[in-house]
């Protein structure tokens, strides 16, 4: 696959990146050695964040000595500049560099501006005046605040959640970056582990310009997927697109689409698990989920206050209690004996 050119940053690289977030879920060794398969192979953009435990030390680890053969993106939920500075130190020396390409404003409820009384973008301005960070980025789940930080041109990238899942929505909002010059990162190009066709989600974001998805990789398996497509991209044939087709009339609409946003729950509902089970069962291994481990957790639905506060806090306006109500029911039937 060609390089790309991600907006206005000018950073040139393979149009498939490396999401370090699962890499928290296996050791340290296994890590350094997917991340460096992984660059052998041809990835060259890799996404970390300071609220992903030790994904940054492990990227640190993997690119020790090598840190100017590839591009690290981090991120912090920092609401105030003290935060901000204490989060840039700790990934600069988890991530065992000097600096870091791409840093992103981690999916912040407003959209920060020079000057107002988070400092949060005077904090980013400083940092890169000092070298710290080269571009200044943001993400977002929020499609208002997403909107809103595209029109500002303050920011060198957006990353939001886009897929063949997505809407015209998400896609005008793509269309924006792109008159604006700004580069678009996809979050979830394989919508939280729904899509489960590699090659089809990479067939489908080729076609849609120059975005950046991030691909979450845990399993050398599902590297290998990923890093075949490099050297040989898969064409959106007549094959490919019968699965999209398909995937969308299953799963396009009201779904829930794991980001945890909505956490916690007051109830200690596993809201993100729970209130998309039926889909998960569909499309995973089902012996975790139908474990007593498993049933316990979809249980706990029943335990609900109806507080209201996930359909507050989901940034896709999505009913989650009836969500819950539906997958719980579904569940049911399921360990019943019924056919999903």
């Amino acid at each position: 696959m060609a390089k790309i050119t991600l907006g206005r940053t000018g950073l040139q690289f393979e149009q498939c990146a490396f999401g370090a977030l699962p890499i928290q879920r296996i050791s340290k060794a296994d890590a350094v050695k997917l991340v460096r398969r992984a660059y052998d192979g041809g990835m060259e953009y890799f996404d970390t964040a300071r609220g992903y435990t030790d994904s940054e030390e492990k990227l640190g680890e993997a690119f020790a000595g090598m840190r100017n053969k590839v591009l690290i993106a981090s991120k912090t939920t920092a609401k105030d500049a003290d935060t901000l500075w204490k989060d840039l130190h700790t990934s600069l020396t988890n991530l065992k560099t000097d600096h870091i390409d791409v840093y992103q404003l981690h999916n912040p409820a407003f959209c920060p501006r020079p000057g107002d009384e988070s400092g949060l973008y005077d904090a980013l301005l400083e940092a890169k005046k000092q070298g710290k960070i080269r571009f200044i980025s943001i993400t977002n789940h929020r499609l208002h605040v997403a909107k809103e930080a595209v029109e500002s041109g303050l920011y060198d990238t957006l990353q939001f959640p886009f897929s063949y899942l997505s809407g015209e929505q998400e896609k005008e909002l793509v269309d924006l970056c792109f008159q604006k010059n700004m580069g678009f990162i996809a979050m979830k190009a394989l919508s939280g582990g729904l899509i489960t066709h590699a090659r089809a989600a990479y067939a489908w974001i080729a076609q849609q310009g120059p975005v950046v998805p991030i691909f979450g990789i845990q399993r050398e398996s599902e590297l290998d997927d990923f890093l075949s497509c490099i050297p040989n991209p898969p064409e959106l044939d007549e094959e490919m697109q019968s699965v999209i087709e398909a995937d969308r009339s299953e799963l396009c609409g009201d779904f829930c689409r794991g980001c945890g946003y909505c956490m916690p729950c007051p109830a200690g509902i596993e809201i993100n698990l729970c209130a998309r089970i039926t889909l998960l069962l569909r499309r995973s291994p089902t012996a975790s989920l139908l474990s007593e481990k498993g049933q316990k957790a979809m249980f706990k639905v029943e335990e609900c206050l109806h507080c209201n506060q996930c359909i507050q806090k989901c940034p896709y306006q999505l009913n989650t209690p009836e969500l819950l109500q539906r997958n719980l029911k579904d569940y049911k039937e399921i360990l019943a004996g019924k056919p999903l």
